[in-house]
């Protein structure tokens, strides 16, 4: 099959044949449709990312259709319509059976080596193994995964509009939806207006949040935070917390959401919630070595800080219904899908990424 093979960091991707393996006991192979270029894929290709390895087969908010099923497999059959999962739900674990984290243990450290649960990899090229990426891999034609890293979806959703479900647009969802929990008639602040933000934005709506208030440095994505539910938009830079202070009273927001893995930004997510109760939530990433600074005071005066991961979503239960809600209407995903690329086109995806030339570039297969 082709794919995209991250050879060096810092380096384009090479699409090129590799051979894929049958899928082994409790494996799937499912063959992709679409995929999205998420900016994690582009965090590890650079080089930053402290758990990074190359040689690899990059690729991890995919949707496609499952063609052939290993052993024990019960979880999903051949045809079944995925949305494959960097974050797996083995439904067993200690983690898996709490309610107050989505963060499954059963195959976590494999997953971290770029094997499957069985210390192998699927992935080869020339007879030499290649490692897979957050165990999902999907910057390529087809795929193998482990059963419970798959979310089966209504069949008669688009894949290209799906697969943004397997990372970016379920994490800003969830993060408001699931771990920040956004009350009704609440005053909520977005700080970045990309995939995640946008989602977010789209979360404090169906929460029926009040007041959402979307900050970013490009009028083309606060325009878009609008089409999301925004009922305010806000120029990002200096001075950005104390308009939020002055628009809610002196108090600040009952919720405030990160999503750029900027610290300055986290900063300002933290200080631009309420005092007394309000929550801000972290959902973006940063950079190797660094590190937020909080003055104590801020958390001493009642306001509180968490991170969120896959927006604390169990991918096999949640996304679904996150599908469902958008073949109801309740979420508007056309506006998030500003390119369609081949496999070929890749290297361009990151390209248009790096511009901030719109939201999502798909692969099509």
């Amino acid at each position: 099959m082709r794919a995209a093979v991250l050879e060096q960091f810092g380096r384009p991707l090479v699409v090129q044949e590799i051979e894929l393996a049958d899928p082994g006991p409790g494996e799937v192979l499912v063959r992709l449709v679409a995929c999205g270029i998420c900016h994690t894929d582009a965090y590890t290709a650079s080089g930053v990312d402290p758990s990074g390895y190359a040689p690899c087969v990059l690729g991890h908010e995919g949707a496609g259709v499952v063609e052939r099923i290993g052993a024990d497999v019960t979880m999903v059959a051949e045809g079944d319509h995925v949305v494959t999962l960097f974050s797996p739900q083995c439904g067993e674990c200690v983690h898996c059976a709490s309610p107050d984290t989505n963060l499954c243990l059963a195959i976590r450290e494999q997953q971290n080596l770029g094997h499957l649960p069985d210390g192998t990899t699927r992935l080869s090229r020339q007879g030499e193994p290649l490692r897979h990426f957050m165990g999902t891999s999907t910057f390529a034609e087809y795929t193998v995964m482990p059963q419970i890293a798959l979310a089966k979806i209504d069949p008669q959703a688009p894949l290209d509009a799906a697969c943004l479900f397997a990372c970016g647009l379920s994490t800003g969802l969830g993060a408001a939806l699931r771990t920040a929990k956004v009350r009704a008639g609440s005053t909520a602040v977005v700080f970045g207006a990309g995939m995640v933000g946008l989602g977010a934005v789209a979360g404090c709506r169906l929460a029926g949040a009040e007041r959402i208030v979307c900050v970013d440095l490009s009028p083309q994505r606060l325009e878009l935070a609008r089409g999301q539910g925004a009922t305010d938009t806000m120029t990002g830079g200096e001075g950005v917390v104390e308009k939020i202070l002055e628009m809610t009273g002196g108090f600040g927001a009952d919720y405030t959401f990160e999503a750029t893995g900027n610290v300055k930004v986290m900063r300002q997510a933290v200080e631009a919630a309420r005092m007394g109760w309000g929550l801000c939530t972290i959902a973006g990433v940063a950079g190797r070595g660094e590190t937020l600074e909080v003055v104590p005071r801020y958390l001493i005066t009642g306001r509180r800080v968490c991170g969120s991961s896959f927006g604390g979503l169990k991918g096999r239960d949640d996304v679904p219904a996150l599908v469902d809600r958008f073949m109801a209407g309740e979420i508007d995903v056309a506006p998030f899908i500003s390119h369609r690329i081949t496999l070929d086109q890749v290297n361009r995806g990151f390209e248009l990424m790096e511009a901030h030339d719109g939201i999502r570039s798909v692969i099509e297969f």
